[in-house]
């Protein structure tokens, strides 16, 4: 088994074992530590863990399990990764929030059969006191981690604009961008040895490729144990297809079959029938907006703002002008000298309450005074339009590709030089990394 493949493993395990409900966390009576990682430790029982985890999951699956010292050497390569990263976690301050975190905790429990978090930790708990919070902790620690890489790496990432224009006008490009794909689809799962389901995915490719017919191809390949499910969706933006499905639609010609795609749900495989562009116009509301503020400083208490932006907001409604009173009173600069005018504004560009506050209120109407993390403001929409934002769109959803294909080669050089700037001794002498 090949040092990517149990990464990959390693990665899954932690909820996995949770959702097998076989295997409590423990701690071993006789622990000792193994190795140091920067100023924090892993002990014995991390890597029997880990190990343990790693071998259950395979087992489960029906893999061979790869003898116990390569086990070993793996667990350590990643567990030292892993300490390396949430020692960088614990130095930037980065933490789950509770809202990311109940939900990404729920999606494991609904997946395990229980149906609130409360049900979860009851049968957790059953398994041993404390497994809960340990899984708790664990998917704690999972986003933290996540969260961190995405801040390092997508900062390693540089796109050009050129590098976003070669790539709209390849096919690739074009058909992700632009058009719309007529496909027939086709899902095998079932709870039967992978290798089998395999060999029918094989067959339903073949099938597909010689015919149109899905509901022909459904019945054919329907067996105890196996269940294929074919449908024909007709045009559909690729926009509207699951990334992992409209990637391999995007290299293919009509009449030519993707290549077996396995995720969780089974193994997919698509045809496609047609190729056609996309006419609709991504039409985006933009407001003309307007805003005075008024910040807090050390001279400046949240009351005495309060005070005068609720002055402001009457002198306005009293008949004086809008421009001159943002430009001897807003705390903003770059807007201030333009009468307060902050020009054509999309939604989500701006704080979620100003935003909020920006699609609520009538044109030409003045907004209540409201507090945002800046201070008080009070704004108003002079005028209110549907921008044709197409070319931008395509723009970005380019640079999102081309993005997500650089983040994997960047994710692992950073890890690289992530472990090589890392202090790590290893204590235990039968133990070896690479």
């Amino acid at each position: 088994m090949t040092t990517k493949n149990l990464k990959k493993i390693f990665k899954a395990t932690a909820l996995a074992c949770a959702l097998s409900m076989s295997m409590p966390l423990f701690a071993a009576p006789t622990d000792h530590v193994v190795a140091i990682v920067g100023k924090s430790v892993i002990l014995k029982s991390d890597l029997e863990q880990g190990v343990a985890e790693i071998t259950h999951q395979l087992s489960a699956q029906k893999k061979e399990v790869p003898p116990q010292s390569i086990l070993e050497t793996q667990v350590l390569n990643q567990l030292i990764t892993q300490n390396a990263q949430l020692e960088l976690v614990k130095r930037y301050g980065i933490q789950a929030d509770e809202k990311t975190l109940n939900e990404a905790v729920l999606k494991v429990a609904n997946q395990s059969g229980a149906n609130s978090l409360e049900a979860f930790q009851q049968k957790l708990d059953k398994i041993a006191p404390g497994t809960y919070e340990s899984l708790r902790s664990r998917i704690a620690q999972d986003i933290a981690m996540q969260r961190l890489r995405q801040q390092q790496v997508m900062s390693r990432i540089k796109i050009s604009d050129q590098d976003v224009d070669n790539f709209l006008k390849s096919p690739e490009g074009q058909a992700i961008v632009g058009g719309q794909v007529h496909i027939i689809h086709v899902r095998v799962s079932g709870d039967v040895d992978p290798t089998q389901l395999n060999q029918t995915a094989e067959q339903v490719k073949a099938a597909l490729s010689q015919s149109n017919d899905y509901k022909a191809i459904e019945k054919r390949f329907n067996k105890d144990g196996i269940t294929i499910t074919a449908s024909d969706t007709g045009y559909r933006p690729l926009s509207e297809i699951p990334a992992e499905l409209s990637t391999r639609v995007s290299l293919i010609q009509p009449g030519q079959t993707t290549d077996l795609i396995r995720v969780k749900d089974g193994v997919h495989v698509l045809k496609l029938i047609d190729r056609k562009s996309n006419d609709q116009k991504a039409l985006v509301p933009q407001f003309n907006t307007r805003h005075i503020l008024i910040k807090t400083s050390e001279v400046v208490t949240p009351e005495n703002a309060k005070q005068i932006i609720d002055n402001l907001y009457e002198r306005i409604n009293a008949g004086q002008d809008f421009a001159t009173l943002a430009a001897t009173y807003s705390n903003d600069p770059g807007t201030a000298r333009n009468g307060g005018s902050l020009g054509w504004v999309t939604p989500g560009t701006m704080v979620p309450e100003f935003d909020k506050t920006m699609q609520s209120i009538a044109v030409g109407k003045l907004s209540q005074p409201f507090q945002t993390q800046f201070g008080w403001h009070i704004l108003q929409v002079t005028d209110k339009r549907d921008q044709d934002m197409t070319k931008e769109y395509q723009r970005n959803m380019a640079r999102q590709v081309l993005g997500e294909r650089q983040f994997e080669t960047e994710l692992d050089s950073w890890l690289r030089e992530l472990r090589v700037n890392t202090y790590v001794e290893i204590k235990d002498p039968n133990l070896k990394i690479n």
